[in-house]
């Protein structure tokens, strides 16, 4: 059995979304040389989000690209069954670019990580900055910290963080999961 806790509703979310990408204005004046990198697979939908609401207020297209990290995890050949990887779509050179990842969930750190290793393909940024909508304190296994977060958590490892979209077919919200042994 499993029991959900409601952490953030629609109505939140929506208040969040609008408050990181304030927040980002505050240090990306126009967006001048600044893109952003979705991490695949959920982080695409946040960026998606973002994007839209800076598109709506800045009234010109911010450059978005999405960011598969499968082989660069550093548990890829751990595994018994084999990962199956995402789309790497970004139609741009991050060099010398002021780049954002964006995700859903900050966890133990190691998708960052690995992002950082795929990011590389794209070129050098001028620098990297993190995004994330659930950052869950108390459980990083690596020293990264987000530069903007939605919502900070205090979790326990035996608890989960569900980000739910409406472009996945559920309502806008955000759920703290907790397994409870019978």
């Amino acid at each position: 059995m499993e029991q959900k806790k409601l952490i953030i509703n629609p109505q939140l979310l929506d208040v969040t979304l609008s408050r990181l990408c304030h927040q980002l204005l505050e240090n990306h004046d126009r967006f001048e040389d600044t893109v952003l990198l979705g991490l695949q697979p959920r982080g695409i939908f946040l960026a998606n989000r973002i994007r839209r609401k800076l598109e709506q207020i800045l009234s010109k297209e911010i450059p978005l690209g999405y960011l598969d990290t499968t082989f660069h995890r550093d548990d890829f050949r751990r595994r018994t069954a084999p990962l199956k990887a995402n789309t790497t779509y970004v139609p741009f050179l991050i060099e010398d670019k002021k780049v954002i990842l964006i995700d859903d969930v900050l966890y133990t750190g190691r998708t960052i990580r690995a992002a950082l290793d795929a990011m590389i393909t794209f070129g050098r940024p001028r620098t990297v900055e993190l995004l994330v909508l659930i950052n869950r304190k108390y459980t990083r296994h690596l020293p990264i910290e987000p530069d903007y977060i939605g919502k900070a958590v205090n979790t326990l490892d035996s608890q989960r963080v569900l980000v739910e979209w409406q472009e996945q077919g559920a309502e806008d919200s955000v759920w703290l999961t907790t397994k409870q042994d019978r």
